[in-house]
């Protein structure tokens, strides 16, 4: 049986939509776009930069399925970080679809500005679920055919709120905790998504880099001056949904850098008791100040 029709929340495909337009488009199998990331938001990480990319994938297989299913965030494989991205720069967006039906999708997708490479995802695999749970199919079709015609308006997004985040426990170069407090309320979820608030993925994986670059420059193996940043995540395993309000427990443990220079992170997110994600990072100088 479908679901009542909602009304669309003040930031549906605003707070947290990362595709203006979609150039081009074979469904099911491949497709380019764009987004304008607007001049006046104050930052837009590089996790933002992996959404936007995934946003394309997620339509070109939604345009595919008649738009009856929608994949969600699974698992990540071999994700590689570029240049940063800057207020005002446009994306331009890839996606190619390797495998797909009704139960999941496997996708790469890359995101480049000013054609410097900004993200790579590797082959991701996440679930389809039915899309009425999450937002309205009628509204998700019409958003479909205004980003393939004249495109959305652009300047629309505000940014996202800062992680409250609390370091609990921190050994430089070792290990960090953290708990981080997902927000009762947001203009993300009216985007992510009107009828299933979701806490995203993307900016659980932006926290968890946040905390682990912390506990990364107390280490002592680092050149004076180095500024640290994650340069790959070889894998990210999200094993349920995180819910407003949740109250989440975040872990790090390090490593030493290896003869390149790289510092490997294990990562693992824990909700009351129970483990619901784990996953790598990898850490590196990426230059003197």
């Amino acid at each position: 049986m479908s679901l009542p029709a909602i009304e669309p929340m003040p930031g549906h495909f605003r707070a947290y939509s990362f595709v203006d337009r979609i150039t081009s488009l074979e469904a099911g199998k491949r497709g380019q776009g764009r987004y304008l990331v607007p001049a006046h938001v104050p930052r837009f990480s590089s996790c933002l930069g992996i959404e936007s990319a995934g946003q394309l994938a997620a339509w070109v297989t939604m345009a595919a399925l008649d738009f009856r299913l929608r994949p969600v965030a699974g698992v990540a494989a071999d994700v590689k970080f570029g240049v940063p991205v800057r207020p005002g720069q446009t994306l331009d967006l890839r996606a190619e679809i390797h495998r797909y039906d009704e139960e999941a999708v496997d996708f790469s997708a890359w995101a480049h500005a000013d054609g410097e490479l900004v993200v790579e995802i590797g082959h991701s695999v996440g679930p389809m679920l039915r899309s009425d749970e999450f937002d309205s199919i009628e509204a998700t079709r019409a958003r479909f055919e205004l980003l393939c015609g004249a495109g959305a308006p652009g300047g629309q997004f505000n940014g996202v709120p800062e992680h409250d985040l609390q370091i609990t426990e921190l050994v430089p170069g070792e290990r960090v905790r953290a708990v981080l407090q997902v927000p009762r309320e947001a203009a993300f979820f009216s985007d992510h998504f009107p009828r299933r608030p979701v806490f995203p993925g993307t900016m659980l994986l932006d926290a968890q880099i946040q905390m682990s670059l912390q506990g990364a420059a107390g280490a002592l193996h680092w050149p004076p001056g180095a500024l640290l940043a994650a340069v790959r995540v070889p894998e990210m395993k999200l094993r349920t949904f995180i819910s407003p309000g949740e109250l989440i427990e975040l872990r790090s443990d390090l490593s030493a850098p290896d003869s390149a220079g790289i510092m490997s992170v294990k990562t693992s997110v824990h909700s009351g008791g129970k483990r619901i994600a784990l996953g790598a990072l990898e850490i590196g100088a990426r230059s003197s100040a």
